[in-house]
């Protein structure tokens, strides 16, 4: 790997592979009575959320502790960055204390880069604005690859992926890790929440988009339902809550259009009632807590390539 992960695009499918399988040693940690590896022991690690969070800051927070690293949590609500202090000033000031590694998200696009850049130390990009989230597309090709059959069964399988696509970091980092992986993306929204220019885009990267979630649900191997982010909108998107759910939202009358067994994934948080149905989220075939389990050892297996050192791989 290179030494920060700051997109999909630092990481080749052989890479994705190698975290995978990583991963999947790290996954069986969850089950012992006694979840410590002591494979970052003395090392420190700085989660700085400029961003709420719950499910990446807990999952990282965790990751790193089972490793036997030292891990703080900062929020800018508690940094200097509330008192106006720039964001060089706050990360130099921060990893100027010893810190091994910096985990970061920030409601900038590009903020994890710009860091990078000013660091020394490995970087993990924990979502910056409407850009990349990395970590959370590698939980979800693990998630995904563990329940189609394991290495290499993503190859030619056909995924959707549903809802804001506009504001969606999570799917700007899917399409680049599932296509690596061999998947075949299906982009699902209405007009306005399809990214601009999205048809040079896609025919670029080389995935589908649709504005019918009735003509693709039957054909997709699974699907992925991302939520609307009322706190990134200005303005009318679409007309009611209630006319989205209708149009795009994976409703109890839905789940029957789906392939028997079809995995179904939400990021979190999700909108109950709104992009997905209570039927759906909890459906035998969702998988979306899942994907949280998945997110520890995904998050572990980062930190172990690119802190642990070649003496401990």
């Amino acid at each position: 790997m290179t030494k920060h992960l700051l997109s999909i695009d630092d990481v080749s499918a052989e890479e994705i592979q190698q975290l995978f399988a990583t991963a999947a040693e790290m996954h069986d940690v969850q089950k012992r009575e006694v979840k410590k590896l002591p494979a970052l022991r003395g090392r420190t690690v700085i989660n700085l959320f400029f961003e709420d969070s719950t499910r990446t800051r807990s999952s990282f927070e965790i990751a790193g502790k089972w490793l036997s690293a030292d891990v703080i949590n900062l929020s800018a609500k508690g940094s200097s960055a509330s008192k106006g202090e720039s964001l060089r000033d706050t990360v130099l000031t921060v990893t100027a204390m010893g810190v091994d590694g910096l985990v970061m998200r920030h409601s900038a696009s590009g903020a994890a880069h710009q860091v990078a850049g000013w660091l020394d130390i490995p970087v993990i990009n924990a979502g910056d604005g409407m850009h990349e989230h990395p970590t959370q597309a590698l939980l979800d090709g693990y998630t995904l690859q563990r329940q189609l059959g394991g290495p290499g069964s993503l190859e030619g399988k056909r995924i959707a992926i549903v809802g804001d696509l506009t504001h969606s970091r999570v799917f700007r980092s899917n399409v680049k890790s599932l296509t690596k992986l061999g998947a075949s993306v299906v982009a699902v929204a209405p007009p306005t929440l399809m990214p601009s220019g999205v048809a040079e885009w896609a025919k670029a990267d080389g995935f589908g988009t649709s504005y019918s979630l009735d003509d693709v649900l039957p054909e997709v191997d699974a699907v992925m339902m991302l939520r609307v982010q009322r706190e990134r909108m200005s303005g009318g998107y679409f007309p009611t809550s209630r006319e989205y759910t209708v149009g795009y939202g994976l409703t109890r009358q839905r789940l029957s259009m789906l392939r028997e067994g079809a995995p179904i994934l939400h990021p979190g948080p999700m909108n109950r009632g709104l992009e997905i149905s209570p039927e759906a989220a909890d459906a035998a075939s969702s998988r979306i807590l899942d994907q949280v389990s998945a997110g520890v050892a995904i998050r572990m297996s980062v930190l172990y390539h690119l802190l642990a050192g070649e003496e401990s791989a």
